[in-house]
C-alpha cells in the first residue's frame, strides 16, 4: 500500500476569520454533526452510522446512545470535543482521511472512516485508540476521545480511529490502513512512528490485539513494525501469538460481557510465553467504564501510559 499525505486528506482547519464556540451540556447531540468546526466529519464523532438522532436529545443524555457502556460523564465527553475546537481555532488539523478518494469510490463503505488527531509534542510517539461498541457502533465519545486527551496532555500524540462497523475483520483492516497512513506520513504529522502503541476497549481491544499478534500486514496494511505496546480494556478476546508485544490489560470484576477469567487465561498464557504483561481486575465494576472516573478503576490510564513509556 502507498498512503501519501495529500492536502485534501486533512479536515478541521479554522477559517481565517472564524472562532468556533465550545459545546455545552445544554447543546443538542445533533449540534455536534452541524457544528461549523466539525464541517465534513462531525457525523463521525457520534457513535452510530446512518442514524436519525433525536433533535431534542441534549448532551447530558448522551448515555442513551451508548448501550454497551457505563459510568458516562457528560463533562468527560465534552472536554475532548472542546479541545478539538480549540485546536481548530489555533489552526491545527484534527481529522484525516486515511483512505484515498479512489479507494472510497471502489469501496463506498470506506467513507465511514477517519482519524481524529489529538496533538502532543512534535516528534513524540503516537497511540491509536479504538473504542468499542460491539462492532455495531463506535463509542469514541466515551472511550476514545477522553483517552486521547489524557495521552496528549502528557506529551504523546494520539489518534482516535473511526472504523467501519458490522465486521471485526473489516474494522481491523481499517486499523491496519490507518497505521500505514500514519507511518507513511510521520514527518508531516510530526510523530515518531517507531514507538507507537495500540489501545482498544471491548471490540476495539480485539482489533488492537489482532494487530499486535499478526502485524499490520496481516490485515492488508504495509509491512511495517508492529506496536511496541498494546493496551486492552474489558474484552473477551482469547487469541494470542508468541510474538505479541508487552500488554497492559484491565477489566471489572463484575463484567458479564468480557468475563475476567477469560482475560486472565489469555494473560497467563502470554506470561508463560515470556511476554511482559500487566493485568488489573477492578472491584465493583462491570463493562464499558471508560476512564473509570469515580470508580475503583480511576487512574488506570496513568498506569497504562507508564507501562507504554517503560517499553518505548
Amino acid at each position: 500500500m502507498n498512503y501519501t499525505h495529500e492536502n485534501n486528506q486533512g479536515e478541521g482547519k479554522k477559517e481565517m476569520s472564524s472562532t468556533y464556540e465550545h459545546i455545552t451540556a445544554d447543546d443538542s447531540v445533533v449540534s455536534i454533526i452541524h457544528h461549523p468546526a466539525f464541517t465534513g466529519f462531525g457525523q463521525y464523532i457520534l457513535p452510530w452510522d446512518d442514524r436519525d438522532y433525536d433533535a431534542d436529545m441534549k448532551m447530558d443524555q448522551i448515555s442513551y446512545l451508548l448501550p454497551y457502556h457505563s459510568h458516562i460523564h457528560t463533562d468527560t465527553v465534552i472536554k475532548p470535543l472542546n479541545h478539538m475546537i480549540d485546536d481548530i481555532n489555533a489552526g491545527k488539523t484534527v481529522f484525516y482521511n486515511f483512505y484515498t478518494e479512489k479507494e472510497k469510490q471502489e469501496e463506498p463503505t470506506k467513507n465511514d472512516t477517519g482519524l481524529f488527531y489529538f496533538h502532543g509534542d512534535p516528534g513524540a510517539p503516537f497511540a491509536v485508540i479504538c473504542a468499542g461498541g460491539g462492532f455495531t457502533y463506535v463509542g469514541s465519545l466515551h472511550e476514545g476521545f477522553p483517552h486521547a486527551l489524557e495521552i496528549s496532555r502528557l506529551g504523546c500524540n494520539a489518534f482516535v480511529l473511526k472504523y467501519r462497523v458490522g465486521s471485526g475483520r473489516r474494522a481491523t483492516e481499517d486499523l491496519a490502513a490507518a497505521i500505514s497512513y500514519i507511518y507513511e506520513n510521520a514527518d508531516a504529522l510530526s510523530v515518531d512512528a517507531h514507538r507507537y502503541s495500540l489501545w482498544g476497549s471491548s471490540a476495539g481491544a480485539r482489533m488492537a490485539a489482532y494487530i499486535g499478534s499478526y502485524g499490520v500486514h496481516g490485515f492488508g496494511g504495509d509491512r511495517i513494525s508492529g506496536p511496541g505496546t498494546v493496551v486492552m480494556a474489558y474484552t473477551g478476546h482469547a487469541d494470542y501469538s508468541p510474538n505479541d508485544p508487552p500488554t497492559f490489560a484491565i477489566v471489572g470484576e463484575n463484567d458479564r460481557i468480557a468475563v475476567p477469567s477469560t482475560m486472565e487465561r489469555r494473560i497467563n498464557a502470554m506470561k508463560a510465553n515470556g511476554i511482559d504483561v500487566d493485568f488489573h481486575i477492578y472491584p465493583c465494576l462491570g463493562h464499558g467504564f471508560g476512564l473509570g472516573i469515580g470508580t475503583s478503576a480511576e487512574g488506570w490510564i496513568d498506569d497504562a501510559i507508564e507501562f507504554w513509556e517503560e517499553h518505548m
